[in-house]
């Protein structure tokens, strides 16, 4: 079986393809056929020895496919399923086939692709804890959304827009920016051209936003806090950038500001939750109210140039590995 791995921290170009044994199927799992994977920023934090992790290891968290076999005391899912997950245990998602816990998937119901799946789960799967559980998303709020024509990013904007939401969101050009107001974000600021703590306050008259939703990190954050009205919240989902730097909130300057650090197990701990928020994210492909942007396919064995391009923003959209 084909596999990609991970035997030293270093940049995209360990990412290497590899003989790996096939797994085989135990009590309580499926095996899984893969037909898609999905490349996240969390890989190359882990790839990077940001995340530490014992080496070798075959990375990845997202995928979908079609069961291949199922283990004893498996229920619910049968040879031949379509199902998805973004909870990949070790070994990881970047392989020909993935043995998974059968509780830690869900079947794609049908109208939706192993694409779609793949591309949605784990940032559909963010976006729903971002706007039910780190700052429950009301209508006639406005909102900022940083790396707008990103994976997360469009999702986010299309969802908060639904509900009613004024989304300014923030991309680095031209061609981000069309992506960002085609998912309905009503104003956009290019960063490269224009600081976005300023055109917020000119966006907002002053007054600064509800909420900043941020997966940049270090190079937004401080704009990010300056961006918020009183008893504003920034939600730090992400930190592309690098780590944040620290900051004093004892003086109250800041506007009785809240501040958050979801990490997305924490809201699909149990099974039941993860079923019931996937549902969610594929109504939403169902009812029309959410385009999944696939921004690029490549080859398994690309897996670098996949990163690499994600790390240097060369992308819109979300990235699949194909097997």
């Amino acid at each position: 079986m084909r596999a990609v791995v991970v035997h030293r921290h270093g940049g995209p170009e360990v990412l290497t393809p590899t003989e790996w044994a096939p797994p085989v199927a135990g009590p309580g799992d499926v095996l899984v056929d893969v037909a898609a994977i999905g490349v996240n920023y969390h890989e190359t934090y882990e790839r990077s020895g940001l995340y530490p992790r014992e080496l070798p290891y075959v990375p990845g968290r997202e995928l979908a496919g079609t069961v291949a076999a199922a283990g004893a005391d498996v229920s619910g899912l049968a040879v031949g399923d379509l199902v998805a997950t973004a909870d990949v245990p070790v070994p990881g998602a970047y392989a020909e086939q993935v043995v998974l816990p059968a509780d830690r998937v869900v079947r794609v119901p049908v109208g939706v692709s192993a694409e779609q799946a793949a591309a949605v789960l784990l940032q559909g799967l963010t976006v729903h804890a971002l706007i039910h559980d780190s700052h429950p998303a009301q209508r006639g709020e406005t909102a900022l959304v940083h790396a707008a024509a990103g994976g997360v990013g469009l999702l986010l904007t299309q969802v908060l827009r639904s509900l009613g939401v004024r989304v300014v969101g923030t991309v680095s050009t031209a061609a981000k920016e069309k992506a960002a107001r085609q998912a309905g974000a009503h104003e956009v600021i290019r960063y490269t051209e224009t600081d976005f703590v300023t055109e917020v306050g000119r966006l907002t008259g002053g007054e600064g936003v509800d909420v900043v939703y941020d997966a940049v990190g270090r190079t937004t954050f401080e704009g990010s806090i300056a961006s918020l009205r009183p008893r504003g919240t920034l939600v730090l989902y992400g930190q592309s950038s690098g780590k944040v730097p620290p900051v004093d909130l004892s003086t109250g300057t800041h506007g009785s500001i809240k501040l958050t650090r979801p990490y997305l197990p924490d809201f699909i701990a149990t099974s039941d939750e993860l079923q019931a928020r996937s549902a969610a994210v594929f109504s939403w492909i169902l009812q029309d109210d959410l385009d999944v942007h696939v921004g690029q396919l490549y080859p398994l064995a690309d897996a670098g140039t996949a990163q690499a391009d994600l790390q240097q923003r060369r992308t819109i959209g979300k990235l699949l590995l194909t097997p």
